[in-house]
């Protein structure tokens, strides 16, 4: 069997899918979205088919390697993307090659169904909605999760940090104490401000606060989890183990990859079983469409220290129009907050490629991520 085909189907800024076709008429999908950046990585994905076009798709571990390390120049968030997207694809070949689930090929479940959160949303004031989180966990969610209001002064007013800690004491209020919320710091915040911060909420017993701090100062997370019993979590802007290890190093409680952007599942499953040395959960990094969530969830399976998985997609029903990509949407409807193990070969899903044949576009310029201001008219972090 041979890679006679590398394709990118671009649906919009946040979803670019990978496929990849054999002369035997198997195929593999996967997500190389970048968000915001899908001309950007489907160009990566283009000039990186040249290492795959001929190959015995079959030994993936061997294509991550060149893929990764064959250019004098890696790493960074588009080339890990890129890889991403390939090795997902090659994974769910391998998968329907062997008839067997991704998670099987990597050792087998480690349990039954896969715990989920989502988010409780909030407003440019309010870290939160109340009202939807205790939705959510009567619909048998046990996580869920919001975001910080911003933006956030590098040493923000007393007001700032009262209104934060009345927000999460709603959250826990709305939710009761027999469920848990986390909070997303986004990094938007100094490593001091997110001190004061996490003294002022320690009382609502937060499951952690992620990404207190960019990804550029992570080395000086060490800072936070020595000094607060809320635990940290980050690493949805870390793209391999090497970046993950300072942070390891320095006490976080989850680990937070994503998939679609460290290198796929190849290095995110190494990336889990470096973490599990460190006592450190496993809670991938999710915002994007369906065919990114299949693959964190073969993850979610295989790995002994998973802790909880995200999703921002309507898992509901399956006639979300999110799960329209899918020929069988109904393995990822959300049952009591959690996702029973997705049996079927490869990924677990069955993409419905003329669908997304019929909705692929060009890229264009994207919109981007909101831009940002403080009140003095300077840069802000979203």
């Amino acid at each position: 069997m041979r890679i006679t085909t590398v394709e990118t189907f671009v649906l919009g800024e946040r979803q670019v899918l990978v496929r990849v076709g054999t002369d035997e008429g198997l195929v593999g999908w996967g997500d190389a979205s970048l968000e915001h950046r899908p001309g950007t990585v489907a160009a990566a994905v283009h000039e990186l088919s040249g290492h795959l076009v001929g190959e015995d798709p079959l030994p993936v571990t061997a294509h991550w390697q060149r893929l990764t390390r064959g250019g004098f120049y890696r790493g960074g968030a588009v080339l890990s993307s890129a890889v991403a997207g390939l090795d997902m694809a090659l994974w769910d070949l391998r998968g329907r090659f062997f008839d067997a689930p991704v998670h099987v090929l990597l050792g087998g479940p480690c349990r039954d169904r896969v715990r989920l959160y989502t988010h409780a949303w909030g407003t440019p004031e309010r870290t939160g909605n109340p009202e939807r989180a205790r939705t959510l966990v009567k619909n048998g969610y046990t996580l869920v999760k919001a975001s910080v209001a911003g933006p956030v002064g590098f040493l923000d007013s007393p007001a700032m940090t009262a209104r934060f800690a009345d927000d999460l004491a709603a959250l826990r209020e709305a939710i009761g104490d027999a469920a848990d919320f986390g909070i997303d710091l986004h990094g938007r915040v100094s490593v001091h401000q997110a001190r004061r911060l996490a003294d002022a909420v320690a009382h609502t017993a937060p499951a952690f606060l992620e990404e207190p701090l960019r990804p550029e100062h992570s080395r000086l997370i060490g800072q936070l989890t020595a000094g607060t019993s809320v635990p940290i979590a980050t690493g949805e802007r870390l793209f391999g183990r090497e970046e993950f290890v300072p942070v390891l190093e320095a006490g976080i409680a989850i680990a937070q990859p994503d998939p679609a952007h460290a290198g796929g599942i190849t290095e995110v499953f190494r990336i889990a079983t470096m973490a599990e040395s460190y006592d450190v959960q496993l809670a991938p990094h999710c915002p994007l469409g369906p065919v990114a969530l299949a693959a964190c969830v073969q993850l979610d399976l295989a790995v002994p220290n998973f802790f909880a998985q995200e999703h921002v997609i309507d898992l509901n029903a399956a006639t979300s129009p999110d799960l329209a990509i899918l020929r069988n949407p109904e393995v990822l409807v959300a049952v009591d907050g959690h996702l029973p193990r997705l049996t079927g070969p490869g990924l677990g899903i069955e993409v419905d490629e003329d669908r997304v044949r019929a909705a692929a576009g060009e890229p264009g310029i994207p919109v981007g991520n909101p831009q940002w201001r403080y009140r003095d008219g300077g840069f802000a972090e979203w």
